[in-house]
């Protein structure tokens, strides 16, 4: 019998709600004092399924955020595997060209391991997988400001597709299935990725677990 289970801890909300800033801080600053060996981060866009079968212009019209994008069922079986000492490849996704690469991410597991993502609450077999759940929650116009100045530096796209794709998909997916799961975390996160407080809580329970391992 495997001892010493990785601890699994997802980290969902909106759409650049600071999710990713808040997953990704935390592990930045434990990764000196646990090792490589210690935590690692999983994002939930490596997911996204493979469209390399489809067009460019029929990859644009894909809804990014419902949950029959992602292959949920891929994170699900990885995690699985983690969890039983085994290491997994996991996908490596383009958001220029709306698929994935041929390039992977082996990861070995570890004694922690985030999960950030949008919709990692509206699958239930996956939600089985995580042992803390944080939902970080940041009003609407607040992510749309922050996800119109991502998506035109970091992804080349312009305002006007930013804010179409934002009404007729973003905000309609937010409140059909990240909003209402909401009840599911056991933690939730306000101001954002930002939040010294609820970052320091976080931090000084995932050494408690370390301790105890």
């Amino acid at each position: 019998m495997q001892t010493n289970k990785p601890t699994i801890i997802a980290v969902t909300g909106a759409s650049a709600s600071g999710k990713s800033l808040f997953a990704q801080t935390i592990y930045d600053e434990l990764l000196p004092e646990l090792g490589a060996n210690g935590i690692s981060i999983i994002k939930e866009d490596s997911y996204y399924k493979s469209q390399s079968h489809l067009s460019m212009d029929e990859r644009v019209k894909t809804n990014y955020d419902h949950p029959s994008a992602f292959e949920h069922s891929l994170l699900t079986e990885h995690l699985t595997k983690l969890s039983y000492g085994e290491s997994v490849d996991i996908p490596t996704y383009c958001y220029k060209t709306h698929t994935r690469l041929d390039e992977t991410l082996h990861l070995s597991p570890t004694s922690i391991i985030l999960v950030e993502g949008i919709l990692l609450f509206s699958n239930k077999e996956l939600r089985k997988k995580f042992d803390i759940k944080i939902y970080i929650d940041t009003p609407l116009d607040i992510c749309l400001v922050r996800r119109i100045n991502r998506d035109t530096i970091e992804r080349s796209r312009s305002v006007e597709s930013i804010t179409e794709q934002y009404l007729t998909t973003v905000r309609p997916m937010y409140h059909q299935y990240i909003e209402p799961n909401k009840p599911f975390a056991d933690v939730v996160v306000t101001r954002g990725g930002k939040n010294r407080m609820a970052i320091e809580m976080l931090k000084a329970k995932i050494r408690q677990i370390m301790q105890k391992n």
